[in-house]
């Protein structure tokens, strides 16, 4: 069987359609079916950005309502949710707060889906179906890092299929709490305090006093802050090149090859480490290529970069299925 790991598509269905159509999937009418021996496994942040938010969702849950592919939930399908309930503790708040940040960040999901919409109440339902994480024997799917501990923190939280719950929902979005924590490290990543006070502004003009860290590095705590940082050029500029990468908590607890998204990446693509890879490589921009890897499960090690399809919508662009 190959799985093929698609990235973050975050509204863009010309491009998921172009690349499935390069991958050999053809449409029947209701759904892509793939090539003989092949299964697509979307790696979540499937909404938010893109002009095409309703569409992408019709495609990939189609395919996973005929049972071809596979989701992960992503933090834009999490923040979706949050964004949309009320917090039971105060209901004049809701857990994910409607501040001008937030409201842009989900400006074109809502632009097509209305807030409190049948629609909109539709596709909430919808991704609480999508787990946050999904291990075979072969290989580990997770959004944005693979925490045996965190995990472990969430799974109580979780149906048995790792789905998340209304209560999860709640437990999670309260910030400061170890259940909060555990969310991030699953659906953002590792981060560690950036040191002296700095400040970083990210690309949504958020401020911030955090960085995420390459987890997937071996002895994190050994390097500099500068080498595991994963930040613009610009910020990482602002970091002194001496300061070391302290106290961060966290190894990677199995031997299996991790996918995850997220990660913004450019350029050629090529596995993050012998057990690691990534498949966002910016699709939410114009100059981004929605990107997949195709897993062989009969050999999934080592991971190799011939293995990563791009779909370059540069030079077939319009394609509709």
């Amino acid at each position: 069987m190959i799985i093929d790991i698609i990235g973050d598509i975050h509204g863009y269905a010309d491009k998921l359609v172009g690349l499935l159509q390069q991958l050999g999937y053809r449409h029947n009418g209701r759904y892509f079916v793939p090539p003989v021996g092949h299964r697509a496994l979307f790696i979540g942040d499937l909404i938010d950005r893109g002009p095409q938010q309703l569409a992408t969702l019709e495609i990939v849950f189609a395919m996973l309502d005929a049972d071809v592919a596979d989701a992960v939930m992503g933090n834009h399908e999490y923040n979706a949710l949050a964004f949309a309930t009320l917090d039971p503790h105060d209901p004049s708040q809701y857990l994910r707060s409607h501040s001008e940040v937030h409201v842009r960040q989900h400006e074109a999901f809502l632009a097509e889906i209305p807030f409190g919409s049948d629609s909109h109440k539709y596709w909430l339902q919808r991704f609480y179906e999508i787990p946050l994480w999904i291990e075979t024997d072969y290989a580990c799917f997770v959004h944005a890092c693979w925490d045996i501990d965190s995990m472990a923190v969430l799974k109580p939280l979780l149906t048995d299929d790792n789905c998340l719950t209304s209560h999860g929902l709640t437990v999670t979005a309260k910030e400061h709490t170890v259940p909060f924590d555990a969310l991030e490290r699953v659906l953002k990543g590792v981060e560690t305090p950036l040191p002296n006070g700095l400040v970083m502004v990210d690309k949504e003009g958020t401020k911030r006093t955090r960085v995420r860290v390459r987890w997937w590095l071996d002895e994190l705590n050994t390097r500099t802050l500068y080498e595991v940082a994963r930040a613009p050029m610009s910020a990482l500029a602002q970091i002194p090149s001496d300061a070391l990468a302290e106290n961060i908590d966290f190894a990677l607890k199995t031997h299996k090859p991790v996918f995850v998204g997220h990660y913004w990446l450019t350029g050629t693509p090529e596995p993050l480490s012998p057990q690691v890879a990534c498949t966002d490589y910016s699709a939410a921009v114009d100059s981004g290529y929605l990107t997949c890897y195709q897993l062989d499960t009969e050999r999934p090690l080592p991971l190799k970069a011939s293995n990563f399809i791009q779909y370059n919508h540069d030079e077939d662009a319009g394609t509709t299925q």
